[in-house]
């Protein structure tokens, strides 16, 4: 489960309104996006990206993750 700091939570949010990249790691895989928003979905955090290849809108719950890094 990913935890994210105050610190973490300031970098994911400057992320998404820089249009900056996201890895995304689950169960040892890694997915990089570009974050649009971070929302509460049922009571848990998730965020909404968009997949700099295909362009296909995506939502991961946060909890779910292993971890989140924000790219340079």
């Amino acid at each position: 489960m990913a935890h994210l700091s105050p610190a973490d939570w300031d970098r994911l949010e400057r992320a998404v309104l820089d249009g900056r990249r996201i890895a995304l790691t689950r169960s040892g895989r890694e997915l990089v996006v570009v974050p649009l928003r971070v929302f509460l979905q049922a009571g848990r955090e998730a965020i909404e990206a968009r997949h700099p290849t295909t362009g296909h809108l995506l939502v991961r719950l946060i909890d779910e993750l292993d971890a989140v890094e924000i790219l340079p």
